[in-house]
């Protein structure tokens, strides 16, 4: 048999396919109703059917991914417990799969089926990815980008390739890739999990389609790193330093100064230095994740395919977020306290964007979910003004609600922009020590704004991007990193969760950031968000 999935057919790009959840394929194949040699083969089936316009991968790994699906079912039938047995994944990079997240995914039963594409060499930005076959394109628009420089990680899990896709994060590289593509990415705390990035701006991350599916990988890394014995362990001990030895420099990461730099500018400072040339890595804070999982397994219904059965399948779907909902936000410890910025005081967010996140935030607090303590800073756009195209039915679901606006914040937040800091961060140590010093101490201004913010809130939410996904010729002179980078930064974990479409048929991705380690926190409530619907579906045209 098949594992359903949940998802209603109009939350699946042109020529996507119905993806069931990696928790679900675990179940299926630990319950031996479905053989993982069965769900990889598919699986390669559908890589080759989708890989000649999509190039989400580098390589395709067919006969080892073969190859381990049976060892996965030999496991299986001499009754070991693997918690995501069968589960096929795509790693980020030739090299992910040296990575101590994919090891610990291997060793929890997935299967990697191959390498997702990256930023190629030579361009000036990197929200961008090549695969073996050309230019990786959104599953959305094929004329715009997926985002990057986790570029076939989000275009595979937005495609249906995979249900899950790791990344790194060293300004935005899982969480705008996951806006754009329209699925979830989470960046965990800096420093929690290994990393190669001797800054300490970059993080481990993971693209997946349903928050379940983060949870799972969230549960699975940190029980292997924090294994006593493991040398992965995260938080700032020992083992994290020593994993840096044997990790592979994150893809896309050592280009992430190019990332963000516009078109035209300068060069970019090279990536360089060594362990502790700048400031180290936050506190990790505490370790585990619980609710996420049963809030989306209770919201999930049978996904039927074929045109016949769409309407019935949608239906399904919301008979059961009615009954599911109520019990998700019980998961979480509601209503948590959440401040929204469309900008975060200096980010030239567009309207567009803003107004969609905005009103994802909206749901949120009607779902009961969050109490909108305030505005941090008030959305570019008022919370009743139309965006372009929704009168169309297709983009009624994004029509901001009519609420009263929030009274501001007695504290608004106004960072001061990261983006130099980063830059001489990430050029450290050949960066003038004067540049380095000034750094240093934007970086302890916004820490301080910050903890101000979190010692009164529990989220922060904004816009994953200040704009849309750009063309395959280049963001121009727009920074998509702008909402995203602060945090890598101060280190904070965020996620990034469906928010509806615009105008043009692209997603758009509402931003929440919480205290460091507190992942698990940012999980239940992206699962809760998830089974109340907070991202209205839309089915785009298929391409002419």
């Amino acid at each position: 048999m098949r594992p359903h999935t949940s998802l209603p057919p109009d939350s699946l790009p042109p020529n996507g396919f119905p993806t069931p959840s990696a928790v679900r394929i675990a179940a299926a194949v630990r319950a031996r109703e479905l053989s993982a040699v069965d769900v990889v083969a598919d699986t390669l089936a559908r890589i080759e059917q989708a890989e000649p316009a999509l190039c989400a991968f580098v390589e395709v790994w067919a006969e080892e991914a073969s190859r381990r699906a049976a060892e996965v079912d030999a496991q299986v039938a001499a009754g070991v417990w693997l918690p995501l047995a069968g589960v096929p994944i795509g790693v980020k990079g030739r090299a992910g799969l040296r990575a101590a997240a994919a090891r610990a995914l291997v060793a929890a039963g997935c299967v990697p089926v191959g390498a997702t594409s990256v930023p190629g060499p030579g361009t000036p930005w990197q929200t961008w990815g090549l695969g073996a076959g050309g230019r990786t394109v959104n599953p959305w628009r094929a004329d715009r980008t997926p985002g990057g420089s986790s570029a076939g990680s989000a275009a595979a899990v937005a495609a249906g390739l995979v249900p899950i896709a790791t990344g790194t994060d060293g300004a935005g590289s899982v969480r705008i890739p996951a806006a754009w593509c329209g699925v979830v990415g989470l960046k965990t705390t800096n420093g929690r999990l290994p990393s190669a990035d001797r800054t300490g701006l970059a993080a481990a991350g993971v693209l997946t389609r349903y928050a379940s599916d983060a949870a799972a990988y969230w549960r699975c890394v940190t029980a292997a790193v924090d294994a006593p014995g493991s040398g992965d362990v995260g938080g700032g001990g020992g083992g994290a330093e020593r994993d840096r030895q044997k990790e592979p420099d994150p893809a896309g990461t050592a280009q992430e100064a190019e990332a963000t730099r516009p078109a035209g500018t300068s060069e970019a400072p090279r990536a360089a230095g060594t362990a502790g040339t700048v400031e180290a890595p936050r506190a990790a804070g505490t370790a585990g994740t619980a609710g996420s999982a049963r809030a989306v397994a209770r919201a999930e219904a049978p996904y039927a395919v074929g045109a016949a059965q769409a309407a019935g399948a949608a239906q399904a779907a919301g008979a059961a977020q009615a009954a599911g909902a109520a019990q998700a936000v019980g998961d979480v410890p509601a209503p948590l306290t959440a401040l929204w910025s469309a900008d975060l005081g200096f980010a030239d967010t567009d309207p567009q964007p803003a107004a969609i996140a905005h009103s994802a935030a909206l749901r949120l607090a009607d779902a009961g979910l969050v109490r909108l303590a305030g505005v941090v800073r008030p959305p570019v756009r008022r919370a009743n003004a139309p965006v372009p195209g929704d009168a169309a039915p297709s983009h009624a679901a994004n029509a901001p609600a009519r609420h009263p606006e929030p009274q501001p914040h007695p504290r608004p937040l106004r960072l001061e922009d990261p983006g130099p800091a980063w830059l001489a961060l990430r050029a450290a140590p050949d960066a003038d020590p004067a540049i380095l010093q000034a750094a240093q101490e934007l970086r302890a201004e916004n820490d301080r704004l910050l903890a101000a913010l979190f010692a009164g809130a529990d989220l922060l939410l904004t816009p994953t991007t200040p704009n849309a996904p750009h063309g395959h010729d280049g963001p121009g002179d727009r920074y998509s990193t702008a909402l995203t980078w602060a945090f890598n930064l101060s280190g904070h974990p965020a996620i990034s969760i469906p928010a509806g479409f615009d105008a043009d048929g692209c997603p758009v991705g509402l931003h929440l950031v919480a205290r460091p380690g507190e992942e698990a926190l940012l999980l239940r409530m992206a699962g809760a968000a998830e089974a109340v619907r907070i991202h209205p579906a839309r089915a785009p045209e298929a391409p002419a």
